[in-house]
């Protein structure tokens, strides 16, 4: 069975009026009780006046014994009221009734501390009595007992004249609560349309007009949200453009060499053929290394973290993964300034991305003209008065010329050494720039010192 989920709007009102109504409750029962008691002391106190007026009346007869002093008709001028019928009854200390209403039941216990008030059922009725004890001129006591009929409608009366306007009120609470929560609402039943409503394809901010700071803040997050989403979908379309177009013709490229070589039956002929297809694997491998390495720049700017890392650290391990390969090559790859410990706030994947491709463009395209040897170096540098860590690979090839440096920076194009051999794609440089920018640190191509060779460096703000 589903289960119905109720609505922000029912529940805010439910939490908020449901405590009011209950505090009203509470309110009302504790402020009638108040209202009833001080009401029945003041009613007890008119009956336990008309006790002292019976009292005052008794007087010694003749005989010895007691007698009332009034007659019946000044009696019930005394005990007079246009709302309630009176009774009393006074008794002598043996319990004989003295005068008054034959009838009229005592009541016991309480009575010698003085007053003492009851309820007492009498002609088929329940009266409110006092007992009234006196010693003088002997003991006797005076019973005065009442109707409560106008008590009880006064308690109704006074029951509907504080619980009607405060019901009222409250209906008008809740009414105006409803609105106001209706109105502070309203932004999110906007914001789910919004979003409800939106073209899955469709990733641009919302619109949001809250009337409040958590709302506001909502409607950023989704916006936010919406945003890293689409550069997220943006980097996968272009990482998939990219990964269409370039493998396309490498690709194309094995197959006709395959094709070619089947064609032939001299074994010479297949060597060659399947040399270039390795040749041209490769080739595509690092353009799919190349690619994602792009990719990792991307998400790398969706959830960055950086740390302190040993730069000189970095750079050994860098060293030793490429010096089997510039051994084959030829070059000589050596370091500068790794004998002092240097840190760098950085991530170490993207530091290690940054030299492996600028060692990679050096071993590919720094080839020394004239048949010079090749040297690559990597090299740490600080700068005091800049406050600044620089972090450099520097060849003895033919470099670029500074018409080309802004060029070579964006993707797929290459420099004159590139275009020559016809080997790479052109994503290198722009992989380390997108890394630096990712960083923080400043990137630079420079022309290396006393030579003809490029020096590419990123300079770090220095951690000591």
């Amino acid at each position: 069975m589903k289960t119905r989920v109720r609505s922000l709007r029912s529940r805010l009102l439910w939490h908020v009026i449901w405590p009011l109504v209950l505090t009203w409750l509470l309110g009302t029962v504790l402020a009638f009780g108040v209202a009833r008691y001080f009401t029945q002391q003041a009613l007890d106190r008119a009956l336990l006046d008309d006790a002292y007026a019976v009292a005052s009346h008794v007087r010694h007869a003749e005989d010895g014994g007691l007698t009332l002093g009034l007659t019946a008709l000044e009696m019930s001028a005394l005990l007079f009221d246009q709302n309630e019928r009176l009774f009393f009854a006074v008794y002598l200390e043996d319990g004989r009734l003295l005068a008054g209403h034959a009838g009229l039941p005592m009541p016991s216990g309480g009575m010698d501390q003085g007053p003492f008030f009851t309820e007492i059922p009498f002609q088929n009725r329940i009266l409110r009595a006092v007992t009234l004890p006196r010693e003088k001129p002997v003991a006797f006591k005076v019973v005065v007992a009442q109707t409560t009929y106008s008590q009880g409608r006064m308690f109704e009366r006074l029951l509907v004249v504080s619980l009607a306007p405060q019901v009222l009120l409250l209906l008008g609470l809740a009414w105006w609560l409803r609105r106001v929560i209706q109105k502070d609402v309203q932004p999110l039943m906007d914001l789910e349309n919004a979003v409800a409503q939106r073209d899955a394809r469709d990733l641009t901010p919302v619109t949001v007009s809250g009337r409040t700071s958590e709302v506001k803040r909502l409607g950023e997050a989704v916006n936010a949200m919406l945003l890293r989403i689409a550069q997220s979908v943006r980097g996968q379309k272009e990482f998939a453009g990219n990964v269409a177009h370039e493998l396309r013709t490498p690709l194309a490229g094995i197959r006709a060499l395959a094709e070619y070589g089947l064609a032939q039956t001299e074994p010479h002929i297949w060597r060659e053929q399947l040399h270039s297809i390795a040749q041209s694997q490769a080739r595509a491998s690092h353009l799919i290394d190349q690619l994602l390495a792009l990719a990792l720049a991307q998400e790398a700017m969706q959830g960055l973290q950086l740390q302190p890392l040993a730069l000189d650290d970095v750079v050994r391990d860098s060293l030793m993964r490429h010096l089997h390969r510039a051994d084959g090559l030829g070059v000589d790859l050596g370091a500068r300034g790794l004998d002092v410990p240097v840190q760098v706030l950085a991530q170490r994947a993207l530091l290690e991305g940054v030299l492996d491709n600028l060692i990679d463009n050096a071993l590919r395209y720094g080839l020394p003209p004239g048949g010079e040897p090749r040297h690559v170096t990597v090299e740490i540098s600080s700068d005091a008065e800049r406050g600044e860590v620089c972090l450099s690979v520097i060849d003895n090839g033919p470099g670029i010329s500074a018409v080309q440096r802004e060029r070579v920076l964006s993707r797929w194009a290459q420099g004159s050494a590139g275009e020559a051999l016809k080997q790479g794609s052109g994503l290198g440089l722009a992989i380390v720039a997108e890394y630096a920018r990712i960083l923080g640190a400043t990137f630079c191509l420079a022309q290396a010192d006393g030579s003809q060779g490029l020096k590419v460096s990123l300079c770090f703000a220095h951690r000591p």
